[in-house]
């Protein structure tokens, strides 16, 4: 940054006053992601792994195990999304916790359906404060009974918890300074990203770096924070603080900073305990993010300024310093990533002044350095174009939801991320790829003035030998303005819940009995392979271990064996959900794999 500010910014002695604002705008925004990055940097020396400690101290209450309350926040989530986070808490581990669904939506057929799995349906007469609302309306009505709970644990609807969810979260409370356990949100679903590129199977999801690497060292400097669901919060901690923190849509964070003013840590146990689901739209995906965005700019402006507020511990400033650059600087500085190669384009206007042999120099090595120790720390998680589409998918939202947490005192409006759903169809998200549409063309126009236009080639010429580095700046842009735009295109969703996963199985088919693997299962469809001479429509059963003989019927041939449709009895049908998702799996990928996205795509080529 140094060379930076120093020798490339563009001056008033050799370039114009537009020149200057534009080349001072860029590296001061460059700048501030740097100082973001650095501090991520510094986390990232030290990490917590808490899962002996957890084994120690399984068993700390002896005989008097305490009581939990699981709550399960719901507002509109269809009868698919909740029957299997219920089926999920129906088969925990924990031999002293009550169920609850907090329902927001009112629905009659929510409490039919939470009897049968001996979950308690809880409402209130209006939605003041969204989902932090919810939890204290029925906290403060559990606290006047006389099982009232010693820690509650808390699930977004659409989030499954495994078995041993609660035991091994409550075991991190021996230590009575403990306020809260955060754990890991795993999906067993791509989200849009990875889907709508067919890298689902070979690129992990976009929150797997904060997950596995960020939270366990924001735990070893005592500063993790809670994500809201998949997590557990000692009671009398709620109580001394006013119950789950409102100023803020994103009340998990405040309720970290809460907690660790009244003297309360916040740690993190790394397993994975629970999986839930991914947004499967595009909309859905930058409506979530933007609403992070948001209730950290709340946070910010309202509640603790990490530059003024007293109330806040040194690691806790630089938390929240760190979180706020983030989601400031971060995505604009995607947007004028895009912006800059254009008006040099177009108008001639240079906001880099740097020749070949200095970026040589200078830049590339720290590129290098960036993405050689990012990706040895985190196992081949970060891939510069896909990691640089996941940011511009939603650099445009964010950095709009910034500015309105900043600078708009509000209330904001909490919106709910949308789950389930028709997602059999290809859709074209218009509105979103337009925008992306008009940079590409711009872009390549750009590329084009110059050989149509005398004046165009006059301001291209101002360059000089920095001419290359805005043509390979030019270049990268359009590629990631295609994937972006790809990512626009959202292919169909079928047959969810599903999970790739290899298992024997026998096969019935009038007398005759096969073994066969099962390659892909969900409830209501298996394929299978290994297996021949069955015709479509034959009827069947299939014996599925924890499950037993289920329904078959011959749906279709397949190049290796057979797709079959399954007809589980209701019983079944929640033995298959436990099946697929309380497991003590990771689901999803676990790092990046090039030669599985290439075979992804390949595949794609080839299915057309």
């Amino acid at each position: 940054m140094l060379w930076r500010i120093t020798e490339t910014v563009p001056s008033s002695e050799t370039a114009g006053i537009v020149d200057v604002v534009f080349g001072w705008t860029f590296v001061g925004i460059e700048a501030l992601c740097l100082v973001s990055s650095t501090l991520a940097y510094m986390f990232l020396t030290r990490r917590k792994d808490r899962h002996e400690e957890a084994d120690r101290n399984l068993g700390w209450w002896g005989s008097n195990p305490p009581r939990i309350d699981l709550y399960i926040a719901t507002y509109n989530e269809e009868l698919e999304v909740l029957e299997r986070t219920l089926a999920g808490a129906q088969a925990l581990d924990y031999p002293n916790v009550r169920v609850f669904v907090l329902d927001d939506g009112r629905r009659e057929w929510l409490a039919e359906v939470c009897k049968r799995y001996g979950a308690e349906h809880r409402t209130r007469p209006h939605n003041n404060h969204a989902k932090a609302g919810n939890i204290n309306y029925t906290l403060l009505q559990r606290l006047k009974d006389e099982d009232a709970p010693d820690f509650v644990a808390v699930l977004d609807a659409d989030f499954v918890p495994h078995r041993n969810f609660v035991r091994r979260a409550v075991a991190l409370f021996h230590d009575p300074s403990v306020g809260l356990v955060q754990t890991p949100q795993h999906f067993f679903n791509p989200d849009p990203i990875q889907h709508n590129l067919y890298i689902a199977s070979a690129y992990p999801d976009e929150q797997r770096f904060f997950f596995e690497h960020l939270e366990p060292a924001r735990d070893a400097w005592g500063i993790a924070v809670c994500c809201g669901t998949s997590s557990m919060v000692r009671v009398s901690a709620l109580k001394e603080i006013g119950g789950l923190p409102t100023e803020s849509v994103t009340e998990d964070f405040l309720l970290t900073i809460r907690l660790d003013s009244h003297g309360y840590r916040t740690i993190y146990l790394n397993e994975a305990l629970t999986e839930g689901l991914a947004p499967e739209g595009l909309h859905e995906y930058v409506v979530q993010r933007g609403r992070w965005c948001l209730g950290m700019m709340e946070i910010v402006r309202n509640v603790y300024n990490p530059l003024t507020s007293t109330q806040l511990r040194f690691m806790q400033r630089v938390s929240l310093l760190d979180s706020a650059l983030f989601w400031t600087t971060t995505f604009p500085f995607r947007l004028i990533s895009l912006v800059c190669p254009l008006l040099y384009w177009y108008f001639g206007i240079i906001v880099v002044e740097a020749s070949l042999t200095d970026i040589t120099s200078y830049y590339l090595p720290y590129y290098a350095a960036v993405l050689i120790t990012l990706n040895w720390i985190s196992g081949g998680l970060i891939w510069p174009v896909l990691n640089d589409v996941s940011q511009l998918i939603a650099a445009w939202p964010i950095t709009r939801a910034a500015a309105m947490g900043l600078f708009v005192k509000g209330p904001h409006k909490f919106r709910v991320t949308a789950k389930g759903g028709d997602r059999t169809k290809t859709v074209v998200q218009w509105p979103m790829m337009k925008p992306f549409a008009i940079f590409f063309g711009l872009t390549v126009l750009g590329l084009l003035l110059p050989l149509m236009s005398e004046t165009a080639f006059t301001n291209v010429s101002r360059a000089g030998d920095g001419i290359r580095i805005i043509l390979f700046w030019t270049i990268y842009n359009l590629l990631v303005l295609a994937i972006t735009m790809l990512v626009c295109v959202e292919r169909p969703r079928a047959n969810r819940p599903q999970r790739e996963s290899v298992e024997m199985a026998m096969i019935s088919v009038g007398m005759q009995r096969f073994h066969s693997w099962v390659l892909e299962l969900g409830v209501d469809h298996a394929r299978v392979r290994g297996l021949s001479g069955l015709t479509a429509g034959a009827l069947g059963t299939i014996n599925l271990n924890d499950v037993g003989d289920v329904a078959v019927r011959v749906a279709a041939e397949t190049n290796d064996g057979y797709h079959l449709t399954l007809r589980p009895t209701s019983e079944q049908r929640d033995a298959i959900l436990r099946k697929l998702h309380t497991a003590d799996l990771r689901p999803g990928a676990g790092k990046g794999d090039l030669p599985g996205m290439l075979r992804g795509w390949m595949r794609n080529l080839a299915a057309r």
